[in-house]
């Protein structure tokens, strides 16, 4: 039986999709007539819309995007090249074309494949190049004067690539495959409940709930005054996804951990008794206006027949200001009503999350941010189950070893693991196979373990008994005649 195609996922106006050229990517939202200025190209997006993602484009006179059509090369015509490139010399001579030459095509709209193959056919050196020179300066030629962009759907390794390229410090240097190992060994699957704390501009929240799919729960903790979701929001997640993630401040988790979190200043229902009877008060007010508005115009018609006009010309401006009037103070009331039925939502929602934490059986924690990680993994710890597994990024080793030695002396957990990810690429090429020159100095570092029952009097003496192995043999003496 042959294989069916389905036809992948369309892009759809309002979606957050990628743009790529070569190794450069760059999220956008897809809007109409909304300009787009990438890698010095300027283009609409209305003509990306219904294509299949992953398709390639060609930025055409107007900004209008055309799929670029697949030109097979014909393997008929021998190439004539040369056997070395020792006689070259690059004196700026051998391109018969000028600048002006080529800025006269572009102006005629000749498509930039037409422009390199006229740059080969004017250079006088090309022919006497090697076939791996020839097929670089094509390549170059190609990326200086195609106009060719490729909409991909956004996913971790795109986005993780594409902040480590352009913005590191946003996520504090956190590498592609030190985000997968974290992804790995905190063991994030479908139906878990973990606990999230970083400042990645939401990257590592988003890798989290593109591996769980929708299925258990996220506890995002936060600094500040909110979370941080900036590239959670480039993953393009549909409103389900949202529907099981909680935030939490990490301001309340001390008070949290010591039983004294209070929610006796969230309201039971939102307040809209007061503003009933404020709206009632108004309309009553508003009846006594308008009561007094109809006597007045019944003196004055018995009085001034004359200026009848004038007097009703007066009542349709007054009248006016009362619309206005009410008009506003509807408005102001209903922002009021709004914006106490926001805070009240977000009480309830952060009694829901301390629920949630208090049962202390999270399936696992992550922690990648620019914070010190001891205090933030020995409060946090509390809230996982035992058997289960935790993972903590930084930048630097050093707060780490800490970290590592401050758990070695609580105890509650095993597999205690210090390591760092090593990357390297390579040119794989028929006959050109070899890493390339320029690679990442570092991806971070990682301190990963598993959670067990921690016993505190057995934490305790163990604690004190290791302060006494540490202490000099005469200050022991010391302390020993002190309790004596």
């Amino acid at each position: 039986m042959e294989a069916v195609l389905r036809p992948g996922p369309r892009i759809c106006e309002g979606d957050c999709a990628v743009l790529k050229r070569d190794d450069v990517f760059k999220a956008v939202p897809v809007l109409r007539r909304r300009k787009i200025i990438f890698e010095k190209q300027w283009f609409y997006l209305d003509n990306a819309i219904g294509h299949a993602y992953g398709t390639t484009f060609e930025v055409t006179s107007g900004g209008n995007l055309q799929p670029k059509q697949e030109v097979e090369e014909s393997t008929t015509e021998t190439k004539e090249a040369g056997t070395d490139n020792r006689n070259i010399v690059d004196d700026g001579k051998s391109q018969k074309l000028t600048h002006d030459d080529i800025k006269a095509l572009k102006d005629k709209g000749i498509k930039g494949q037409e422009i390199v193959q006229q740059l080969i056919e004017n250079s006088t050196t090309f022919r006497d190049k090697t076939e791996f020179a020839q097929d670089k300066y094509i390549k170059k030629k190609k990326k200086k004067y195609e106009a060719v962009i490729t909409i991909v759907k956004p996913s971790t390794r795109i986005l993780s690539t594409m902040y480590y390229a352009r913005e590191p410090g946003k996520i504090n240097h956190l590498r592609y495959d030190t985000l997968a190992q974290m992804l790995t060994l905190g063991n994030i699957r479908a139906g878990n409940k973990m606990i999230v704390m970083e400042t990645c501009a939401g990257l590592v929240l988003g890798a989290v709930m593109e591996r769980m799919g929708g299925y258990g729960s996220i506890i995002q903790m936060y600094p500040g005054g909110g979370p941080v979701r900036a590239a959670t929001s480039c993953f393009g997640f549909p409103k389900p996804f949202f529907d099981n993630l909680h935030e939490f401040p990490l301001s309340k988790v001390d008070s949290l951990l010591s039983g004294t979190f209070s929610t006796e200043t969230l309201p039971s229902e939102p307040e809209d008794n007061v503003l009933v009877e404020e709206e009632s008060n108004g309309l009553t007010d508003e009846k006594q206006i308008s009561l007094q508005e109809t006597e007045e115009e019944s003196t004055t018609e018995t009085a001034m027949e004359i200026n009848q006009t004038e007097e009703q010309d007066t009542m349709d401006i007054n009248a006016e200001d009362v619309e206005f009037k009410e008009n506003k103070e509807k408005e102001n009331k209903d922002n009021v009503r709004e914006k106490q039925r926001k805070q009240w939502e977000r009480r309830k929602k952060l009694i829901e999350t301390a629920a949630l934490l208090t049962q202390k059986n999270a399936d696992g924690l992550i922690v990648a941010s620019k914070f010190h990680p001891t205090p933030l993994l020995l409060s946090l710890l509390e809230f996982v189950a035992p058997s289960r597994p935790f993972v903590v990024y930084c930048q630097y080793k050093e707060p780490l070893l800490e970290c590592y030695t401050k758990l070695r002396e609580r105890g509650g957990v095993i597999n205690l693991k210090l390591s760092e990810t090593w990357l390297r690429n390579y040119q794989v090429l028929s006959d050109r196979s070899h890493p390339k020159l320029t690679m990442s100095g570092g991806g971070g570092y990682l301190l990963s373990g598993i959670t067990v029952v921690l016993d505190k009097g057995k934490s305790d003496s163990s604690h004190l008994e290791a302060l006494k192995m540490e202490e000099p043999s005469s200050k022991r003496c010391k302390v020993q005649d002190l309790h004596c």
